[in-house]
């Protein structure tokens, strides 16, 4: 895993993009603060502009360096999820302007996961995470379900848990405002 750690650090920190493993699915990743390496997971998943991308951070004490104005029912729901759940934040900041959606909101994640974890706290930066296939496409349950021509456009591909054949999905997702109002979006 060390060896994977490493070599995605040197990616990510040349603006390239990864194929790597997370708390739920297998996902394409990059420096979230990098607009060209952001345009390029777009590219690779034929993705429009207008449907944004998630961030995936480690640790919640690093939230309100990318949110304006935490909700105050985040900290709570941060606390209390068993499972992996995005929250959708308004008021982003610090982060590539494309990867932000246009009402100035973002979705983020805090990972468990060993893997991703601990890339996280070596690269000190959040990272893009999306799903590992074209738009449209069904999600890839687990590595050999992610089709070649994704694979082929990763600047490098995490070799861990490649051989993980456990069912993942993705994670639920709600959409706080400032005001404490709750949409749930995907249970």
């Amino acid at each position: 895993m060390n060896e994977d750690i490493i070599q995605a650090l040197e990616t990510l920190r040349k603006g390239g993009v990864i194929l790597y493993p997370t708390d739920t699915v297998w996902g394409l990743g990059c420096d979230a603060t990098n607009e060209s390496a952001v345009q390029r997971i777009y590219n690779i998943k034929k993705r429009s502009e207008s449907r944004s991308m998630l961030v995936l951070l480690e640790n919640p004490a690093l939230l309100e360096r990318y949110i304006d104005e935490v909700p105050v029912i985040a900290w709570d729901l941060i606390e209390i999820t068993t499972t992996p759940l995005t929250i959708i934040y308004p008021g982003a900041k610090n982060l590539a302007r494309n990867l932000v959606a246009d009402d100035g909101t973002i979705g983020i994640r805090f990972t468990k996961e060993t893997f991703t974890a601990e890339l996280l706290r070596r690269f000190r930066k959040p990272l893009v995470s999306t799903s590992a296939n074209i738009s449209g496409e069904p999600t890839p349950a687990f590595y050999k379900e992610i089709s070649d021509e994704i694979i082929a456009q990763a600047d490098y591909v995490v070799k861990y848990r490649q051989e993980d054949q456990t069912a993942a999905r993705p994670s639920g997702i709600i959409k706080l405002e400032v005001n404490g109002k709750i949409e749930i979006i995907r249970p």
